[in-house]
C-alpha cells in the first residue's frame, strides 16, 4: 500500500531541498525516509534506488539553473548577456550549493539529452551569436565559458579565494571583462 502523499515528484523535491541543506552527497533514501517518518522500504514504490533519487535531483537542478539563466539573459545580447549568464551560474552556486553539485552529476546520455543542461548550452550558444563567432568555434567557446563559470564558483564556494584580497567579486567582474574581450577577438583554427 502506498503511503498517502508520497510521490516520486514529492520525494525528489524534498531530496533537492535536503541537498541544499546538508550537501548533495548526504542525500540518501534513508535520510529521506527519516524526513518523512517512514521506513526506507516504503520509498521503493516511488524510487527504484538511491541512484534514481540522485538522478532526479540532478535533473531538477539542471532545470532550475536553465530557468534562472533564461530569465537572466532574456532581452540581452553581447557583454550584457555574457555577464547575466555568468552571474546566473555564480548566483545559483551560492543560493543552491547542493543543487549546484547535483547539476554536475554524470547523467546517462539519454537523460542528459533531455535535461535542462541542453537548454543552458543552447542559451550559451545563442548568447555567443552576439559575438559573431564562426559556428564551428561555438562548441569550444561554450566549453570554455562553462569551465570558467563552474571553476570560479567551485573555488569560491570551497573558500579558496578567502585567504587574500581583493574581494572575489572584483575578480569575477574582471574575469567576465576578460571573457568578453576574448570572445570579441576569438582565435579561429587555421
Amino acid at each position: 500500500m502506498m503511503r498517502a502523499g508520497l510521490t516520486r515528484e514529492r520525494l525528489i523535491a524534498a531530496g533537492a531541498e535536503l541537498a541544499d541543506a546538508v550537501a548533495f552527497e548526504q542525500v540518501t533514501l534513508s535520510a529521506l525516509a527519516r524526513q518523512f517518518g517512514v521506513q526506507v522500504a516504503s520509498l521503493y514504490s516511488h524510487l527504484e534506488n538511491s541512484e534514481a533519487l540522485r538522478v532526479g535531483i540532478a535533473l531538477v537542478a539542471l532545470d532550475r539553473l536553465a530557468d534562472r539563466a533564461a530569465e537572466a539573459v532574456a532581452g540581452r545580447s553581447g557583454r550584457d548577456a555574457l555577464v547575466a549568464l555568468g552571474n546566473a551560474h555564480r548566483d545559483f552556486a551560492h543560493a543552491h550549493p547542493g543543487l549546484f553539485t547535483a547539476a554536475r552529476m554524470d547523467l546517462p546520455p539519454e537523460l542528459a539529452a533531455r535535461s535542462g543542461g541542453v537548454r543552458v548550452a543552447q542559451m550559451t550558444r545563442a548568447m555567443l551569436r552576439g559575438y559573431d563567432l564562426p559556428e564551428a568555434e561555438e562548441v569550444h567557446a561554450v566549453r570554455l565559458l562553462g569551465s570558467v563559470f563552474l571553476g570560479f564558483a567551485t573555488l569560491e564556494r570551497s573558500g579558496s579565494f578567502g585567504h587574500s584580497g581583493p574581494d572575489p567579486g572584483l575578480s569575477w567582474q574582471q574575469g567576465l571583462s576578460a571573457l568578453d574581450a576574448m570572445l570579441r577577438h576569438w582565435p579561429t583554427a587555421s
